[in-house]
């Protein structure tokens, strides 16, 4: 079954997401850091990481271009999740290689459609046409 890590240094802010995407059926791992989840990654490639850009050790920015300049790595989507509501924050972002970039706040259900979307995208989601979800 697929793994989505979360990352981010905020204790609060990392524990509400990975308990909202546990309710809708995902196995989730969280990292405190971009290097704690590097060390993750190393272990176990996720199938997508959620990352928060501002953070000590490694940022987001270092995390995704980590992600998507190894071979192991490099299909893995990532989407960036930060306060920095900038269209520039947005386009350095995706420069560094992120699949999808969400503005705290948000909504949870937002967040959700974006795993979803990009989890089937890579090949590791879908819903069957009685609604049902399915996970690889």
């Amino acid at each position: 079954m697929s793994v989505v890590l979360v990352v981010d240094d905020s204790a609060t802010a990392r524990e509400m997401l990975v308990a909202e995407l546990q309710r809708c059926g995902f196995r989730v791992m969280a990292a405190a850091d971009g290097m704690e989840a590097m060390e993750h990654i190393k272990v176990a490639p996720p199938a997508l990481v959620i990352t928060d850009l501002i953070m000590p050790r490694v940022n987001g920015y270092e995390l995704c271009r980590n992600i998507k300049s190894d071979p192991r790595t490099q299909n893995v989507p990532v989407i960036m999740c930060s306060t920095k509501a900038e269209e520039f924050d947005r386009y350095w972002g995706m420069k560094q290689g992120a699949d999808a970039y969400i503005t705290k706040p948000y909504q949870p259900k937002d967040m959700i459609n974006a795993v979803k979307y990009l989890l089937e995208e890579a090949g590791y989601y879908s819903e069957d046409t009685l609604g049902r979800t399915v996970r690889n």
